[in-house]
């Protein structure tokens, strides 16, 4: 898979500091420069998903091992992030600091990821615990909120506990004053057990209508939703601050685009959260894909 790649020397002093000066990440989380606010002076937020491989998820495309090569992953972030209109990151702590140290975060809006412990493929997948940045931890970070992953099967127990923790998730980052991102969406288990996405338009609405009121109060509650085929029905279903996820990319990086670019459209619609459809598109050039998400953006708003 061709794509971009860090430079020999910018490599090696990253796995320098990782060895030798572990106070280096306290550091630079302290002098980040920080944005000026979350949505951009478009009045949306377009920030590039990192927080796949923590979750054991490290295929893209064809090619299932794509995110375990740490040295491309982190080349091909950088690379999206200096792209103008990308806003940020959503990544996992070790992704955050890995791309904090290498001074790829300054300005940007930055979501720690919370709950990795459903792994891919596992027997437990649908128990998504908490195991990674917790509220206090992206408080004491400086970052701009935090994301929660919240699978929602009827006929699975492990659901019950993943709402009660981003209850308590979207309870605790509202006292700092923090965005908490849901990502809530409905799942059901074929005859052969196989776990597959619902994006029908009653479950997803549902969903929204779960993810919307968790936790203490709703001030700082964004949710992260698929795009689907109605939805005006589905994102109607919400007064709150809405990003599209990218979720697994098709074929066709084409369809990919138009399908967000529907959901975008939507008025509680602020923006996109893209990962893997961006940072390893089908001909390895991770500027032009994300140029074309980010003009798909700019004509929803424009349009609006």
């Amino acid at each position: 898979m061709t794509g971009p790649l860090l430079d020999a020397d910018r490599w090696r002093r990253l796995l320098r500091t990782r060895a030798t000066d572990p106070y280096a990440v306290k550091r630079a989380y302290a002098t980040r420069t920080q944005p000026e606010r979350v949505l951009s002076p478009r009045g949306t937020l377009f920030l590039v998903a990192a927080d796949h491989p923590a979750r054991g998820a490290l295929a893209a495309g064809a090619n299932t091992m794509a995110m375990a090569d740490r040295r491309s992953l982190l080349a091909r972030l950088v690379e999206a992030l200096e792209h103008p209109d990308v806003d940020g990151v959503l990544g996992s702590p070790d992704i955050v600091e890995e791309l904090l140290l290498l001074g790829a975060l300054e300005g940007k809006v930055v979501i720690g990821s919370m709950n990795r412990g459903g792994l891919d493929g596992a027997t437990w997948t649908m128990d998504d615990r908490f195991t990674g940045y917790d509220a206090a931890g992206i408080a004491d970070c400086g970052l701009q909120g935090g994301k929660m992953l919240l699978r929602i099967d009827d006929t699975d127990p492990s659901t019950a506990g993943t709402i009660e923790a981003c209850a308590q998730a979207v309870s605790e980052l509202a006292v700092c004053g923090l965005m908490a991102m849901i990502e809530p969406l409905p799942y059901h288990r074929d005859d052969d057990g196989t776990l597959r996405l619902r994006k029908d338009a009653p479950a997803l609405a549902r969903a929204i209508a779960v993810g919307s009121a968790l936790g203490s109060t709703s001030a700082h509650t964004w949710l992260k939703m698929p795009s689907c085929d109605d939805p005006v029905t589905v994102f109607g279903a919400t007064t709150l601050p809405c990003v599209v996820l990218g979720g697994v990319p098709s074929l066709d990086p084409a369809k990919d685009l138009e399908s967000w670019g529907a959901a975008l459209n939507q008025p509680v619609v602020r923006g996109l959260v893209v990962g893997r459809a961006l940072l390893y598109p089908p001909d390895g050039d991770v500027r032009a894909a994300v140029d074309a998400a980010a003009k798909i953006l700019s004509a929803a708003e424009a349009a609006a």
